[in-house]
């Protein structure tokens, strides 16, 4: 079963990493279809493998995954983040059949344009402290491996996957407020260029809000929620929680696949 939209935005995978969830994203890869994919940065995660080198075979898919869309006809923009700002020396080129972005104006079916970016840039620790950055990444780090150890035990009592690491974080009074600033941020650089909203990755939060009478979108990450953000033929914006609808799809098939089987046994 495929899902068809018009544009779907992805940011914060972190290949190279194991906090990456690479087979909910080859899996939301495989099943989806659009014109447009945007790559909104931190896609692979340069800082952890030049500390450490881990690249399994599913890391590669992904990659060719997305290479295999450029094939099929849809337009793929890759807008570097912090964790891969090597690739922002080549803005402005064609890689692969990617465009390489250091940001982007999209209009949506309905006529609304967004700015799109990544949004490190209007974060303050990144910017003027990147030492601070990079220990802060290491702590995450070590939440998404607690979380890991979480879900291995939830698979063992047969619940899906959920993230530990993402409820205690936006349980935490500082990070919510973080959150909050950064959205406001964004918001005011989405005025300064006359647009109808922002879209944006980098905080791990997916979310669509009005703010200020402008829309704030985030897309989330693929660490932990496991999120895109998709726009339908209409124009429309929502957040598509894969673990989610990847079960619900599953579900699906196997009601269709089981009545397959029960029309044939009738036949016969």
């Amino acid at each position: 079963m495929k899902l068809a939209y018009r544009t779907v935005w992805i940011s914060d995978v972190h290949l190279g990493t194991r906090g990456c969830k690479a087979e909910f994203l080859l899996d939301f890869l495989k099943h989806v279809e659009c014109e447009c994919l945007y790559l909104v940065g931190d896609i692979i995660d340069l800082w952890k493998l030049k500390t450490g080198w881990y690249w399994p075979p599913l890391h590669s898919d992904v990659l060719r995954a997305v290479l295999d869309k450029v094939k099929k006809g849809s337009r793929v923009v890759y807008i570097p983040g912090n964790h891969d700002e090597f690739f922002r020396d080549y803005a402005g080129s064609l890689l692969a059949g990617v465009e390489v972005m250091e940001k982007a104006v999209h209009e949506t079916a309905d006529g609304r344009k967004f700015l799109v970016l990544h949004g490190d840039e209007f974060d303050g620790v990144v910017c003027t402290s990147k030492w601070l950055a990079l220990l802060g990444s290491e702590a995450y780090d070590l939440l998404l491996f607690l979380n890991r150890l979480f879900n291995q035990f939830r698979r063992k009592l047969g619940f899906p996957y959920w993230s530990l690491s993402a409820y205690l974080k936006h349980k935490v009074k500082n990070a919510v407020n973080f959150i909050s600033d950064y959205e406001k941020t964004l918001i005011h650089a989405a005025r300064d260029e006359k647009v109808d909203g922002v879209i944006c990755g980098h905080i791990h939060h997916a979310a669509i809000t009005d703010m200020e009478g402008l829309a704030y979108c985030n897309c989330g990450d693929w660490v932990e929620s496991c999120t895109a953000l998709v726009e339908d033929f209409r124009g429309a914006l929502a957040v598509l929680h894969w673990a989610d609808e990847s079960a619900y799809l599953l579900t699906e098939f196997e009601l269709e696949d089981r009545a397959n089987k029960r029309r044939l046994a009738a036949a016969n």
